[in-house]
């Protein structure tokens, strides 16, 4: 059963794939499986490379590249649980890939109902690096990770033996907002401003400064940038606008 879904997997295109059990996934954050999912039993996890375009100084061009990764990785994932339920008898549930996820003014950070990055740990590809995100041992750090859930009893994957982050700290060194700078941590709020400049923090203080202003400068805060770029990240989601902990990275690369 095990070879056959890998099989399957990597047929649809992935990079690698990996197996982990729910009782082997840990995210000191997230719930537990089980709340979401009763019966589950595995978690399939696939890894997809990125490609150039993080290396791109063009925001567009980069934030073009992220989509197609994600439409392309969404699709496998569907694929991937269709064809657990279809042709392996279980019943399989696919994970958002980016969102949506559950936005609350309440909490101080969003977290994931599945964390990605910790499934991926728990299914033998990749430890966490200096930078926190999952350095595959082979492709880096330019990887995002998709995962189906399923009831099926697979057996889980060993841990990846050694570390392949080698402590070079150029993740550090380089991120525009200093959100590395304590090792084990990052800042999100100093993350999000400089990676996601037109996101919710952005939409926020738009409109509260909106409300307070006469209506001839609120018609010149809707014809501004600001309000247009909001605009466009309202349809298209998280809008990246810095890659540097994926593109300075060295790890898998030559």
């Amino acid at each position: 059963m095990k070879q056959r879904i890998k099989e399957y997997s990597l047929g649809l295109g992935l990079d690698d794939v990996g197996f982990a059990s729910v009782a082997g996934y840990h995210s000191p954050q997230g719930p537990e499986i089980e709340t979401l999912f009763p019966g589950a039993r595995s978690i399939v996890v696939g890894c997809v490379r990125e490609m150039s375009h993080v290396e791109s100084p063009n925001p567009q061009l980069a934030m073009n590249g992220r989509l197609d990764v994600q439409e392309f990785a969404r699709g496998i994932n569907y694929k991937l649980s269709r064809f657990i339920e279809n042709e392996c008898g279980g019943r399989a549930m696919s994970v958002p890939l980016s969102y949506p996820l559950n936005l609350d003014p309440a909490q101080t950070r969003t977290v994931a109902d599945i964390l990605l990055r910790h499934a991926a740990v728990a299914a033998g590809l990749g430890a966490f690096g200096r930078n926190n995100l999952v350095l595959h041992p082979r492709l880096g750090a330019r990887v995002l990770f998709l995962a189906v859930l399923t009831d099926l009893a697979i057996e889980p994957d060993e841990p990846v033996k050694e570390n392949p982050c080698t402590g070079c700290n150029i993740c550090v060194e380089t991120c525009p907002s200093r959100a590395l700078d304590v090792e084990g941590q990052t800042d999100f709020m100093k993350c999000i401003m400089a990676s996601q400049p037109y996101g919710l923090p952005k939409n926020v203080m738009y409109w509260l400064q909106w409300a307070g202003r006469t209506p001839d400068e609120q018609k010149k805060m809707v014809l501004s940038k600001d309000f247009f770029m909001m605009y466009q990240a309202g349809f298209i989601g998280f809008q990246y606008f810095c890659y540097k902990c994926y593109a300075g990275c060295p790890v898998g690369r030559e």
